[in-house]
């Protein structure tokens, strides 16, 4: 895919990047099989396993989790009330939208209590054998996952296909959960409405975002300080990765966008009749 070349000129030193559809990548450039920490995309894995254990039985999303009157909906949807480190709330549940690292490991934790083993082995077990990725949780289940391009891709696909959950399942996570709640996108300010799902930042008409303005509505994903993403558009039947070791800013709020407008671009051209 021509639009990957865009990469080369990026300020980082090492990059991989890819597109997929739903059942094969369409191209890649950088090294698809080297290691890089996912930061923040660690919560894409973290919260499939999550709707794997709620399909299960093992948790009920709307049980309560967190602070009094959170539930496990709650802090998945950065919702919770809790601030983005430490357990102390700073706001009502369901009141804003407080992008929560800490939310994320208490979801993990309230997980691997209601399974009974640690949250790593039942991430594993759930979400990374099934999908025969290499990638690995190592800290926090809202930032530890290091993995590869292959490992992102594939879970690109699933999120474009799913397997480990039925598409209800899915279409009610990557809806807005919790409507109207004002809040900051980490890196690009106040939201008004910050709209989430179940985990995953969707895009909406949020304006500046890390997509592109050639991406849907509908596109969702999540981005990381390491400077890595992974953004899905169902509408264009789409997914596209990139891991680096150049930290996210200003670099990337110009660069993701635009390589993100000329993936969508190439690929309608390509399906075109």
């Amino acid at each position: 895919m021509e639009a990957l070349r865009q990469v080369e000129a990026w300020p980082v030193g090492r990059a991989a990047v890819g597109v997929t559809g739903p059942s094969a990548a369409a191209g890649a450039i950088g090294n698809g099989a080297a290691s890089f920490p996912w930061a923040s995309v660690t919560k894409l894995l973290t919260v499939l396993a999550s709707l794997v254990a709620a399909e299960e039985g093992v948790v009920e999303l709307d049980e309560p989790a967190g602070p009094p009157g959170s539930t496990v909906r709650h802090l998945m949807a950065h919702a919770s009330g809790l601030p983005p480190d430490g357990e102390r709330p700073i706001a009502q549940p369901g009141t804003r939208r407080i992008y929560s690292n800490a939310g994320f490991e208490v979801l993990a934790r309230v997980v691997a209590e209601r399974a009974e083993m640690r949250f790593a082995d039942y991430l594993r077990e759930a979400v990374i054998e099934p999908l025969d990725l290499s990638a690995s949780l190592a800290g926090s289940p809202a930032s530890g996952v290091s993995g590869t391009l292959e490992d992102l891709l594939a879970l690109g696909r699933e999120l474009l296909g799913p397997r480990l959950v039925a598409p209800e399942t899915l279409a009610e996570a990557t809806a807005v959960a919790f409507p109207g709640l004002v809040g900051v996108l980490p890196g690009f300010g106040r939201m008004e409405p910050n709209d989430w799902g179940l985990g995953f930042e969707l895009r909406d008409e949020k304006r500046p975002h890390w997509t592109g303005e050639r991406n849907s509505p509908r596109t969702f994903g999540h981005f990381g300080q390491s400077g890595s993403f992974l953004w899905v558009d169902p509408e264009a039947g789409l997914a596209c990765g990139c891991l680096s070791n150049g930290r996210f800013g200003d670099w990337a709020k110009e660069a993701w966008p635009r390589l993100s407008d000329a993936v969508v671009e190439e690929a309608a051209h390509r399906s075109a009749p």
